[in-house]
């Protein structure tokens, strides 16, 4: 299954709120949204589904990659859920959108796709790229790349960078402090759902 490509606010109205997708906030028909879930019975399975689809679509992930990160969680040390955060998080172009330089995770994933990241001072054209502590970020050398990213920060860097993370904007310099663990991760969704959804898959 392919990454989808289509309106991200139809996928917010779906799901709920998902900061990485897009910067437009819907507005929502409450009315219509309850009579509708208070009309009809939610199965476990479309809960659990829901729960793997905002995962999936906030950080704009295929289904086969969302897998690999669920058979890679299961088989490391500690709790699976966190593990199943900590791997979308650790992306290269997530970590671009949450140091301010894009204004969203696709926004971010162009800017590493026309190669303008470098990460410690080499270029990386892959989104997918598993940034590790002590991982430092910073833009190619030429005055499109660091127009783009500058413009970026001044809009966008208004939300507060997360702990595991620090933005040096005198040398324009991201780093990736440690991994963070799950009170950073601002995603309002029950990890151990998805995990649940792919146990009853298998």
């Amino acid at each position: 299954m392919s990454r989808y490509r289509g309106p991200r606010v139809r996928i917010i109205r779906r799901l709920g709120a998902l900061p990485g997708p897009t910067t437009k906030t819907p507005q929502l028909k409450s009315s219509s949204i309850n009579q509708s879930t208070s009309n009809k019975k939610i199965s476990q399975y479309r809960i659990r589904l829901e729960e793997k689809q905002k995962l999936r679509f906030h950080y704009g992930i295929t289904e086969r990659q969302l897998l690999n990160y669920v058979r890679i969680a299961r088989k490391a040390k500690g709790s699976t859920g966190e593990v199943l955060l900590q791997l979308p998080e650790m992306r290269l172009d997530n970590i671009i959108f949450r140091l301010g330089m894009a204004p969203t995770i696709p926004g971010a994933r162009q800017l590493v796709n026309h190669r303008h990241i470098l990460v410690n001072n080499r270029l990386v054209d892959i989104p997918s790229y598993r940034c590790k502590p002590q991982d430092f970020i910073t833009i190619k050398d030429r005055p499109k790349s660091q127009t783009i990213i500058s413009k970026n920060i001044d809009f966008y860097q208004k939300y507060k960078i997360p702990n595991h993370l620090t933005y040096n904007s005198l040398n324009k310099k991201g780093l990736v402090n440690q991994i963070l663990d799950r009170e950073s991760i601002d995603l309002k969704i029950n990890e151990l759902l998805v995990v649940e959804y792919y146990s009853r898959q298998a």
